[in-house]
């Protein structure tokens, strides 16, 4: 009786007594070493959180000339020939605009295509609708030296229609802030002028038509003859 009551109870404890958890090898390295277990928990949170981009592209800088406006041109002096004349000439802007209505326009370089091709002879063709409208003077500005700008004249057959105007070391470009770096071009422009036209009334600006670059979209002929 005794002995039979011994068995139950041995047989109940063995029972009742939770077996020992066996894990995976995995799982037990895993729980042998901290250090990796909370990487890969780090890892996982991090994964579960979707990543974001922005679609949003950054608004392109756009370069702003220091003249605008309502400004009064800074001082310089320009150089250039005459017609039929090889005698060197200068020209203050004072001079050039003091009590005059005067258009002036620059391109980026004498010889370039669209310099050649369209904006100064635009100018050339409309000389004499834009004087017709009070326009006393109509000048073009380069950063070349005087020479190049006689040598584009006389390629060209222009006489006293348009001025070119040499700004060979671009003190009037740098001085109203409309220089345009071409270093980088294989063609080896180097430090030139923003494409512009600008109405200028007794050395004030009355209207500037400035453009992104060496772009010619707005700066021409008609554009001035329409703003006068």
């Amino acid at each position: 009786m005794a002995a039979t009551a011994a068995l139950t109870m041995s047989r109940l404890i063995s029972i009742s007594s939770p077996k020992p958890l066996s894990l995976p090898t995995t799982t037990a390295s895993l729980l042998s070493s901290p250090s990796s277990f909370s990487l890969k928990l780090r890892r996982r949170r991090y994964a579960s959180t979707p990543l974001k981009f922005s679609t949003t592209t950054a608004t392109p800088v756009r370069v702003s000339a220091t003249i605008s406006v309502g400004s009064t041109l800074p001082n310089s002096t320009l150089s250039y020939f005459p017609p039929s004349s090889d005698d060197l000439q200068t020209v203050t802007i004072a001079d050039l605009t003091k009590s005059k209505k005067a258009i002036l326009f620059a391109v980026p370089g004498a010889f370039t295509p669209t310099c050649s091709q369209k904006h100064l002879p635009g100018f050339v063709e409309k000389a004499a609708e834009l004087k017709a409208k009070g326009v006393d003077t109509i000048a073009c500005i380069s950063v070349n030296d005087a020479f190049v700008m006689k040598a584009w004249k006389k390629d060209l057959g222009i006489g006293d229609e348009v001025m070119l105007l040499s700004d060979g070391n671009g003190d009037f470009t740098k001085a109203i802030g409309c220089e345009l770096d071409l270093s980088d071009k294989p063609i080896g422009l180097g430090v030139r002028s923003r494409r512009y036209a600008m109405l200028v009334d007794d050395g004030v600006v009355k209207v500037l038509n400035l453009e992104e670059g060496g772009a010619f979209t707005f700066s021409g002929a008609e554009d001035m003859l329409n703003a006068v």
